[in-house]
């Protein structure tokens, strides 16, 4: 769900809590950051993980994706088959857009439901596609994990089993790391250790105002 497509950025829900989006390539250590953030009591919306789960429960959107990619767009125990529907719009720009378009309010909805039951003055949504999809714009601030691209591919290496290749692909198809700096509020720059991480990350969060 890392490839959900926005027309035009809408304001985000009235809310007494600011809203952060936070953002980092693969093997940035966003994920760590987020993780980070919970644990000095600000809530995170995983923007990628609630769309994996909202696939699965949401039986209108099930129908709409079904009559869009067919039957086998949902394996026989009726979940969303995510190898299949990749490998249908992994060349096919069009067909990716139509099923964002699809996803995508089902997300946002979401989002707006979470947030609307938050009561901290901040809150953070977690996105892959932060800037690319110009989600910033609906944001108080934006915050970027950022590491070192052979480190980042280490990482990935390490951690999914990928060969170099395959992760350079997958990094070689995001938006640079250098435009995404210049765009954010905030920078974490994960290239040292995971005490490092936890301070920067907590020193911008009580910088935020």
């Amino acid at each position: 769900m890392d490839e959900l497509l926005t027309e035009t950025p809408k304001a985000e829900p009235d809310s007494a809590s600011k809203i952060i989006g936070l953002t980092g390539g693969i093997g940035s250590g966003k994920t760590t950051v987020a993780h980070y953030i919970e644990n000095c009591g600000f809530p995170v919306y995983y923007s990628d993980e609630r769309a994996k789960t909202i696939v699965n429960d949401n039986e209108d959107l099930k129908n709409k994706i079904k009559e869009l990619l067919g039957p086998d767009s949902y394996d026989e125990n009726g979940l969303y088959n995510r190898k299949f529907v990749g490998e249908r719009v992994f060349t096919d720009t069009d067909l990716l857009h139509k099923l964002n378009e699809i996803i995508h309010p089902a997300v946002r909805l979401d989002f707006e439901n979470w947030v609307s039951k938050q009561t901290k003055y901040l809150v953070f949504k977690e996105t892959a596609l932060l800037f690319e999809l110009k989600l910033h714009l609906q944001c108080y601030k934006s915050l970027l994990v950022t590491s070192e691209d052979n480190i980042r591919i280490k990482r990935v290496m390490d951690r999914d089993g990928k060969t170099y290749r395959e992760v350079e692909t997958i990094m070689s198809n995001q938006m640079p790391e250098k435009d995404k700096i210049k765009q954010a509020d905030f920078v974490i720059y994960n290239n040292t250790s995971l005490d490092d991480l936890e301070e920067q990350t907590e020193k911008i969060i009580f910088e935020i105002e």
